[in-house]
């Protein structure tokens, strides 16, 4: 082992050759274990063991490979000799792409003679390009887990049956249409996990798996599941939600270990007497009741993906078919996929992404309003227009500004001919526009721009915001057609003499042009703009007036007075240029002024804003963080009054859209380090103008606050300048001084004596450890819970009942614990917890609930947790490869 660990360059401190029973970053030789999937070229150093210890490495009985390596089919080859092998990973998912997406493995299949494995017991193929079950697979005899789970299969082999000894089995997120009936021999099956896969019949062999105890067929097809299910003895969860299940059989009543049947999303429209009476059915996203289809929906499916999400969530998954449909996502974004938009059954997966500006790229004086929505699969074509409507917070600039969809087309972001409206009842904006393809989209304001084709036989162009600025093509001026873009940025008389400080300057609008070719024009293009505000041909002084011109990103602007030829009218000027970018015409006594345009030009994109800082009423401990653009101060204020106290706002900054902003509790006040959003101890915000640029967080100290308050801080800094800021902001955004934004006061008052701090109230409620959720989206711990009740409340009533607890329940748990609130809400959370614990839907249910309670804040704290759950479960599943999306696959692991 020293030496397989030498020729692997592992070497732990104390230089023995192996870094041992941590298996620390699953990159170690241990024991008889192999873990090279973290490696780039993990491959490499295997083919370089077997090639000089063979006689060692035939002995390991762990191994795991990145199916992502280049080297895999050489490595495959010598796999079949590791005759001692019992557990094999060879998952793919250890690369990325350049937006974060993982990408598959290479794998699509095996050496025939891998079937000779005959200690292999557990076997992970996910996250590869299998498009069938390699046949050597079946003849693996002590196989007794399986995962190939996120491949491509369409089916699995009639022989599949002759794993006999296979007792855990995930195939989910393939393209499976339907299964062999040789399924039903795997009598040892306990775990059988077939979702997000396009089955629409099941075979009734599936009712002789009489060992299974959980059987998933969530995100399928099915309309109808078979009779013989009913002889699953041993099932505790049954899985069929978001399918097209028309009816179920009430003899599934009749299983009695079933703890969970999830029937939500479906098209059933009624259910059998004896399963409605069952506690564990979960029936939500059913028309249940409804004699016909609604005429918006359009068909069944579209009825049954309404409420495909809970609103609490930001990604799930359904299927669209050649039949077309409807589909309504509980965040406002609607699709409509026309009949033969998809020539087959197709799973779109989405998501709803914070903007990350590394990737999200607004041009200068864009504003972003809404937030990014992700679709799967990327490229996609389909056969005809997808419609989607993508709801939006109305821009502040309507006059000279247009909303658009903004999608990513493989290489770069790209603008959507898109219409709007306002809904008529919420009063909601939403863009509409109409794609062949699926990617990354968003909805932003931009200048609004005017196009044209520019022919040989020249054309002209003039704007829409001022239709004073025009843009004529003479005749020759291209030999080649080329189209050309226009884009007006109006500035205020007043605007100018604010920000130069001097009465006197005065500018046009300002102009921007842009052309598809990389070439000038032959011909002088002629322009006209209107003379700035108050000067007329009469009065013009012709020794004031000044033609700048400025670079793509306005960085510098130069005097071109002098180079172009100048003609005035009473009202215009006009000039000739040939090449396009930014043009300003000033009237000044000022001499520097392409310093002065910069200035400006700089200030036009800056947003003024302050910070606020407040606590709420019932729970100081509790503090909302905000940065809100100047206009929008009072109205803010007025409506947190009620619940928040604070101090005045901070004095007023400027930053740039999509600008990296830290907020710091200082001075004896801290806050949960393991937050998915802070970073060095301090809570990190992108500023968008037009977005809620807000967070409400739990905060403690430690300083010892039982004899007195705590008088702390928050202060706010800026972070990583943007990469299209100009240079001289970003030069004076450096040194230590420049980084600090503000600082406000917050004070935690003396602290109460609490049921946390005295165990003897919680020592009469016998509750084991709990583990809400699962670990892919997070867990929810006592401790957790623990900390949401202290901050509850006199809500907890509401809270409960938004749960799902009865009147008389509520009334029971106030009656028994009249004389303390702090075992009331123990009592009312802790039993719904332990009601709900094996219920994966659990965690966002408090959520939902929480926030029909008026407890936004406590929801928010709870999302925090779950984002940090499921960052630990992706960093641990990148660094192990133990999965990246299932949670089953993590409890396959466990198994072994």
């Amino acid at each position: 082992r020293q030496k397989m660990a030498e020729l692997l360059g592992l070497r732990d401190e104390c230089g023995e050759g192996t870094l041992g029973a941590p298996a620390l970053a699953g990159s170690c030789l241990a024991d008889n274990r192999l873990n090279l999937d973290v490696y780039p070229d993990g491959c490499r150093r295997f083919l370089q063991l077997f090639k000089e210890q063979q006689g060692e490495l035939v002995q390991v009985e762990f191994l795991r490979l990145s199916s992502n390596d280049c080297l895999l089919d050489t490595t495959l080859g010598c796999l079949p000799h590791l005759k001692h092998l019992k557990s094999l990973v060879l998952k793919g998912g250890h690369a990325r792409d350049e937006f974060g997406s993982y990408q598959h493995g290479s794998l699509t299949s095996l050496p025939p003679d891998f079937g000779n494995l005959r200690c292999l017991t557990h076997l992970d193929l996910s996250f590869n390009r299998l498009s069938t079950l390699p046949s050597c697979i079946v003849h693996l005899s002590s196989l007794c887990v399986l995962l190939v789970s996120h491949n491509s299969l369409v089916t699995l082999p009639e022989d599949f049956g002759c794993l006999s000894k296979l007792t855990f089995f995930s195939a989910m997120k393939n393209q499976l249409k339907d299964l062999p009936q040789s399924i039903g021999e795997l009598s040892m099956l306990q775990d059988l996990d077939l979702s997000e896969n396009a089955l629409e019949l099941l075979p009734e062999e599936v009712g002789n798996l009489h060992n299974c105890t959980e059987l998933d067929l969530s995100g399928n097809r099915l309309s109808s599941i078979p009779d013989s299910l009913a002889n699953l003895k041993s099932l505790r969860r049954l899985h069929l939600h978001s399918n097209l299940l028309v009816t179920v059989p009430a003899s599934l009543a009749s299983l009695p270990n079933l703890s969970r049947l999830d029937l939500q999303n479906n098209c059933l429209r009624a259910i059998p007497a004896e399963i409605q009476t069952l506690p564990f059915v979960h029936v939500r996203g059913n028309p249940l009741g409804e004699t016909e289809p609604s005429p918006q929906a359009g068909n069944c499916k579209a009825s049954s993906l309404h409420n495909v999400i809970n609103s609490c969530m930001s990604s799930g998954s359904f299927i669209v078919t050649s039949e077309g449909c409807r589909v309504f996502l509980a965040c406002g974004i609607h699709f409509y996929f026309p009949p033969g938009a998809a020539s087959a059954p197709l799973r779109i997966h989405f998501r709803s992404l914070t903007p990350d500006p590394q990737w999200v790229k607004l041009r200068h004086h864009d504003v972003l309003l809404s937030r990014v929505l992700e679709l799967h699969p990327h490229g996609i074509q389909f056969q005809q227009e997808v419609q989607i409507w993508m709801p939006y917070i109305s821009p502040q600039t309507p006059h000279q500004h247009e909303v658009v969809v903004r999608t990513f087309c493989g290489q770069s972001w790209s603008d959507l001919k898109t219409r709007v409206k306002q809904k008529r009842k919420s009063k909601k904006c939403v863009a509409h526009c109409c794609v062949l393809h699926f990617s990354w989209f968003l909805v932003v304001s931009r200048l609004v721009q005017n196009e044209c084709k520019v022919p040989a036989e020249g054309t002209l162009l003039f704007s829409s915001v001022d239709p004073n600025i025009k843009v004529i093509f003479p005749p020759g001026a291209t030999k080649e057609t080329r189209s050309v873009k226009l884009q007006v940025l109006s500035v205020s008389a007043e605007e100018i003499q604010e920000i130069t400080a001097h009465a006197e300057c005065r500018a046009s609008p300002l102009l921007y042009l842009s052309q598809d070719a990389t070439v000038d024009f032959l011909k002088p293009v002629r322009i006209q703009l209107p003379l700035p505000p108050g000067v007329t041909g009469l009065n013009l002084d012709r020794s004031r007036l000044h033609i700048l011109h400025g670079d793509l990103e306005g960085q510098t602007w130069n005097d071109i007075t002098s180079e172009v030829v100048l003609e005035f009218t009473h009202l215009y000027a006009v000039f000739e240029v040939t090449h396009f970018s930014w043009y300003w015409l000033w009237y000044t006594t000022k001499t520097y002024i392409g310093g002065i345009a910069k200035k400006v030009y700089e200030r036009l994109r800056l947003y003024q804003v302050n910070f606020i800082a407040l606590q709420r009423k019932r729970d100081p401990e509790q503090v909302l963080l905000q940065c809100v653009p100047k206009h929008k101060v009072d109205p803010v204020l007025k409506k947190l009054q009620d619940r928040y106290r604070g101090p005045e706002p901070s004095d007023m900054v400027e930053m740039f859209e999509g600008e990296q902003f830290f907020a710091a509790f200082e001075r004896g006040i801290s806050i949960d380090m393991d937050r998915p959003d802070c970073v060095d101890g301090r809570l990190s915000f992108i500023f968008y103008s037009h977005l809620k640029n807000m967070k409400e967080i739990y905060v403690t100290s430690p300083v010892d606050r039982k004899g007195q308050a705590v008088k702390g801080q928050v202060s706010f800094y800026r972070g990583a300048v943007p990469e299209s800021i100009p240079e001289d902001a970003s030069r004076r955004r450096k040194g230590p001084d420049s980084l600090w934004l503000a600082t406000l006061p917050i004070k935690l008052p003396q602290l109460k004596p609490r049921w946390d701090e005295n165990p003897g109230p919680l020592y009469g409620f016998s509750f084991p450890p709990l583990n809400l959720g699962n670990a892919e989206t997070g867990y929810l711990t006592q401790a957790n819970l623990l900390s949401i009740a202290r901050r509850v409340g006199a809500d907890w009533q509401s809270i409960g009942l938004n749960l799902g607890l009865t009147y008389q329940q509520i009334e029971r748990i106030g009656y028994n614990n009249r004389e303390d609130l702090n075992k009331q809400i123990l009592d009312m959370l802790f039993s719904w917890a332990q009601q709900n614990s094996e219920d994966p839907d659990c965690v966002s249910k408090l959520i939902t609930a929480l926030k029909e309670s008026g407890r936004q804040d406590i929801a928010d704290e709870v999302e925090a947790i779950i984002e940090l759950g499921r960052q630990k479960y992706s960093e641990s599943i990148r660094r192990l490869g133990l999965g990246q999306e299932s949670s089953t696959e993590d409890s396959a692991i466990a198994i072994m």
